[in-house]
């Protein structure tokens, strides 16, 4: 059974950089069949996908964060991890990571981190 672990602080400083980790367990971030995606939902509104990293570590942006939006992979443990930085409170949302099947949806989740920007 698949089983994506996020990792990160919940609570980050206005101008700071957000960092949250997606670590994978039962598939290997390396399978030529994903994108392995962060997404997130900000109070009162939508899902909003930030970005996603392919097997071969091709990444992709929204172009709405692109300027401030990074992110990488660790292929010895698993990983992928999301950073955003210059934050603001705006930034404030639930983050996801989650895996897609090549645009077939999502089918795996994370278990969503409360990131809080506030000094």
């Amino acid at each position: 059974q698949v089983q994506l672990q996020q990792s990160g602080p919940g609570l980050v400083k206005p101008s700071q950089t957000l960092s949250l980790t997606c670590t994978i367990s039962g598939d290997s971030i390396t399978t030529n069949a994903y994108y392995w995606s962060w997404i997130r939902q900000a109070p009162g509104k939508g899902l909003e996908w930030m970005g996603a990293i392919t097997h071969s570590g091709s990444v992709y942006y929204s172009p709405s964060h692109k300027s401030r939006t990074s992110i990488s992979r660790d292929t010895s443990k698993n990983q992928f991890t999301l950073q955003l930085s210059s934050v603001t409170p705006e930034d404030t949302a639930v983050y996801f990571c989650a895996r897609d099947p090549y645009g077939l949806g999502y089918d795996f989740w994370g278990q969503g981190t409360q990131v809080t920007v506030s000094s």
